[in-house]
């Protein structure tokens, strides 16, 4: 299901891209997300093949895929739609909380606090549903503003990790984001003639996702879980919290926004990109890459200097995208990402190995 919605994200900013639907389309994005990452935590905390707790997710497959089905419309006439199902959803993930918590009182402290946020935060996007223009606004800010802040301030006492499942899962969902750019890319290319151009482009996108995938997977999906691992169970929830169900929310955007860029830079042929496309294709993988260095301070205490090079040029290469031809600016981006995972893999050789092979 959550497949399918990265998906309906990126098609609901292509059908007209501009600043009002770009943002709309991250705060979907950022609803879809926290959606996900409760049944992360959910799914983490038990398996999910087993007795009553397969009934609640497969039951939640339906309001999900509805919500997802109502993404376009989120800003507009499936407003409610959306509210309702996501509203549903919530009320699903508290269910294979309550399922849990028969046999275990810990949890039930942890469901209080879970629905003190998911109730109302729900009912805000319900209520937004309802309502048009600025107040709509408002009650999309204030829905995530209350789900995502309360629970960056609060803390994560009675929560519980298994590192490997947890981060197996993320890295799951970075895979499922690269495979979306792709599948965004052979969209574009569809429609246009099979001409050289075309195979050029289609192939320089597949190689910028390529360089994307090496950056998470060579060593951060590796490095992230040894960190999990070495710490006590407190530790470990409050990394999960940070480093996963945060920061992998920005590579995710990242990679949503690129798989735009790369489409609509497919379909402008000869001419220059749009601003909003432009920042799309430059200032996605700048994200990303911004994101992955944040990952490395949270659990290693230093920023990654060469990722965040990278992405202050591909900030600055974002006016100029909207000058050159199409082609030319993903080339550059291109060069930017294969560049650095070239640099990265002779100038950290020893590291990489030994983080790698021990």
């Amino acid at each position: 299901m959550f497949v399918f919605a990265i998906t309906q994200v990126t098609g609901f900013v292509a059908q007209h891209p501009t600043w009002t639907r770009l943002t709309e389309a991250l705060a979907v994005l950022a609803t879809l997300w926290w959606a996900w990452a409760s049944f992360a935590w959910l799914g983490n905390t038990s398996g999910s093949d087993e007795g009553a707790m397969r009934v609640v997710l497969l039951g939640a497959m339906g309001p999900l895929l509805v919500l997802s089905l109502a993404v376009p419309g989120a800003f507009g006439d499936d407003g409610l739609i959306f509210g309702v199902a996501y509203l549903t959803v919530r009320a699903l993930h508290l269910v294979g909380y309550a399922v849990l918590a028969r046999g275990e009182a810990r949890l039930r402290g942890v469901i209080a606090r879970i629905a003190a946020t998911a109730v109302p935060a729900s009912l805000l996007l319900v209520l937004a549903g309802a309502l048009d223009g600025r107040l709509r606004a408002l009650c999309w800010i204030a829905a995530l503003a209350v789900d995502y802040g309360v629970f960056a301030l609060g803390g994560t006492e009675g929560w519980r990790v298994e590192p490997g499942h947890f981060a197996e899962r993320h890295a799951g969902i970075i895979i499922i984001a690269l495979g979306e750019s792709i599948v965004s890319l052979g969209v574009g290319a569809s429609h246009l003639a099979l001409g050289a151009r075309v195979i050029v482009a289609a192939l320089l996108g597949m190689a910028a996702a390529a360089a994307l995938w090496w950056a998470y997977f060579d060593v951060v999906a590796l490095a992230g879980e040894h960190r999990m691992r070495t710490l006590p169970e407190a530790g470990q929830s409050r990394v999960a919290r940070d480093s996963y169900t945060f920061l992998h929310l920005p590579m995710v955007a990242g990679i949503v926004l690129f798989a735009l860029g790369v489409k609509e830079s497919l379909a402008v042929e000869s001419h220059e990109l749009g601003a909003v496309v432009a920042v799309s294709l430059c200032g996605g993988v700048a994200l990303y890459l911004v994101a992955l260095s944040a990952f490395k301070r949270r659990n290693y205490g230093t920023f990654n200097q060469p990722r965040l090079v990278a992405a202050a040029l591909l900030v600055a290469l974002a006016p100029l995208a909207t000058t050159i031809p199409a082609l030319l600016a993903l080339t550059l981006v291109a060069a930017i990402a294969i560049g650095l995972v070239a640099y990265e893999a002779v100038r950290y050789a020893e590291a990489r190995d030994r983080i790698r092979h021990t």
